[in-house]
C-alpha cells in the first residue's frame, strides 16, 4: 500500500486537471478550437478547388489531388519526430511554431507557378502543421482530467471539422468572385487570426514534464505502441475512416460539376457546410460511448457512413447532399471514438501513441484521396462509392476481430485467477479495458 502523503499528492495532481466548469478550461477549449480550425483551414484548402486547379494546369484529377495528398502525406510522415520534439520541448511551443511555418507557407502558396511547385508548397505546409495534432492529444491527456477526456478531445476535432468546413467554404466563393488563387490567400489570412487567437488562450501546461530525445528511448516506445494489438487496431481503425472520408470529398466537386449537377465554384464550396454534423456528432462521441460502449459507438458510425455511402449513389442532389451528412457523420463519431481510446490505452508515450495514430490517419486520407481519384476516373463515382464501402467492411472486422479477442482474454483471465471475477475487473488487459 503506498503512503497517504503519497495518495495525497496523486489525488491533488489529478485535482489540479482542468475540467468542465473550472478556471481555463473555456480557454483551452477555445484556443484548441483555433487551432483545430487554423490547422485543418490550411491542410484541405484546395480540396473544393480541385475542379479549377485541373482546368487551369490541363491536370487530371488524380493529379491534381497530389495537392491534398501531398500535405496529408507529408504530415503523416512527420507527426511522430515531431511529436518527440513536443516531449522535450513542450506541446504549447511545438503547436505554437507548426501554425506559425504553416501559415507562413499559406500565404506563399497563392502564388506557385505551377502544379508541380503547389504540390512541394503543400507538401511542406502538412509537414509543418504535423506538430499540431499529435501535440493537441497529448496536451489535452495530461492537462484534463480523464473522465473530461473524450469530451474535450471531442471538442478538438470539432474546431478541425469547423476549419475543414470553413476553409472549403471561402476558397470556393472567392474562388467564383476572383479565382482559386485569391481562395487560397482567403484561407492563410483565416489560419493566420485563428493562430493568433490560440497564442493568447491556451493556458500555459501545469501537468508536462520534460523528457529527452533518446532516439533508442523512442524507438522503444514505437515498438511498444506497435505490439500493442488494440492500438494496431484503432491505427487501422482511423486510416481505413479516413479513407474514405479523403475519398469522397476529394472526388465530391468534380461529381457535383459535371452534369447532371453543373453547380459553380461557390456552391460546390458551401457543400462543406454538412461538416457541422460531424461538428454535432464529434463533441457527442462522449455521450455516444456512454450509452452504447466504445464498440457499439463504432457499429454505429460504420452504419452511418455505408448508409451515406449508398445513398450518395442517387442521381438526385437532395440524396447526394442526404448522403454526405450521414457519411460525415459517422466518420467524426468514430473518428472521435477511436482517437480517445488511443489516449486512454497508452500508459505511457502517449504522445507518440497520437502520433502514430496520425500517422495512419493522415496515410488513410493520402491514400483516399488519390485512390478515390482514380476510381472516379476509372469508375465514375460509383468505384469511389465502392472503394468508401470496401474500406468501411475493413472496419467492420477490425472491431469484430476486437470483440471476439477481448472474449477470448476474459476467458482466459477467468481460468488464470480461478473464476475470480472481482480480480479480472481489477486489472483488465489493455485489449479489453481500450475499447469496451
Amino acid at each position: 500500500m503506498p503512503p497517504a502523503s503519497t495518495k495525497a499528492a496523486a489525488t491533488a495532481v489529478a485535482d489540479s486537471r482542468l475540467s468542465p466548469g473550472a478556471a481555463g478550461y473555456r480557454r483551452m477549449s477555445l484556443a484548441l478550437f483555433a487551432a483545430g480550425v487554423a490547422a485543418f483551414a490550411l491542410l484541405y484548402s484546395t480540396q473544393a478547388l480541385l475542379p479549377a486547379v485541373s482546368a487551369e494546369f490541363g491536370a487530371t484529377a488524380s493529379a491534381a489531388s497530389w495537392t491534398v495528398s501531398a500535405a496529408t502525406g507529408a504530415l503523416a510522415l512527420c507527426v511522430l519526430p515531431l511529436s518527440a520534439l513536443s516531449e522535450r520541448f513542450g506541446r504549447r511551443p511545438m503547436m505554437t511554431v507548426s501554425l506559425a511555418v504553416a501559415v507562413v507557407v499559406g500565404l506563399l502558396v497563392p502564388f506557385a507557378p505551377s502544379l508541380e511547385w503547389l504540390v512541394a508548397l503543400r507538401a511542406v505546409q502538412g509537414a509543418a502543421l504535423a506538430g499540431v495534432p499529435a501535440s493537441a492529444m497529448a496536451y489535452l491527456a495530461e492537462e484534463v482530467r480523464p473522465k473530461a477526456l473524450i469530451g474535450a478531445i471531442g471538442l478538438f476535432v470539432a474546431g478541425n471539422s469547423i476549419g475543414g468546413m470553413s476553409g472549403r467554404i471561402v476558397t470556393g466563393w472567392a474562388a467564383q468572385l476572383w479565382g482559386w488563387r485569391a481562395g487560397l490567400a482567403a484561407v492563410g489570412v483565416l489560419a493566420a487570426l485563428c493562430a493568433v487567437a490560440f497564442r493568447l488562450l491556451l493556458p500555459r501546461a501545469r501537468h508536462f514534464t520534460p523528457g529527452s530525445l533518446d532516439p533508442k528511448a523512442l524507438a522503444r516506445t514505437v515498438r511498444t505502441h506497435l505490439a500493442d494489438p488494440l492500438l494496431l487496431r484503432l491505427y487501422a481503425i482511423g486510416a481505413l475512416f479516413m479513407t474514405v472520408f479523403g475519398a469522397v470529398y476529394t472526388v465530391i466537386g468534380y461529381r457535383l460539376v459535371e452534369a447532371p449537377f453543373s453547380l459553380p465554384q461557390g456552391v460546390v464550396g458551401s457543400i462543406f457546410l454538412v461538416y457541422l454534423v460531424g461538428t454535432v456528432s464529434s463533441a457527442a462521441a462522449g455521450k455516444l460511448v456512454g450509452r452504447m460502449g466504445r464498440r457499439g459507438a463504432l457499429y454505429l458510425a460504420v452504419g452511418t457512413t455505408a448508409a451515406g455511402l449508398l445513398l450518395s449513389l442517387a442521381d438526385g442532389l437532395a440524396a447526394v447532399l442526404a448522403g454526405l451528412v450521414l457519411i460525415t457523420a459517422g466518420f467524426f463519431a468514430g473518428h472521435a471514438v477511436a482517437s480517445s481510446s488511443v489516449s486512454r490505452t497508452a500508459r505511457t508515450g502517449r504522445a507518440q501513441a497520437s502520433a502514430l495514430y496520425q500517422s495512419a490517419y493522415y496515410l488513410g486520407s493520402s491514400a483516399g484521396g488519390t485512390l478515390g481519384a482514380v476510381a472516379y476516373h476509372h469508375g465514375g463515382w460509383s468505384g469511389t462509392v465502392l472503394l468508401g464501402l470496401v474500406a468501411v467492411l475493413g472496419v467492420v472486422s477490425i472491431t469484430l476481430y476486437g470483440t471476439h479477442a477481448a472474449r477470448v482474454e476474459e476467458r482466459q483471465a477467468r481460468r488464470v485467477h480461478g473464476g475470480a471475477r472481482g480480480a479480472h475487473t481489477a486489472n483488465p488487459t489493455p485489449a479489453v479495458s481500450g475499447l469496451r
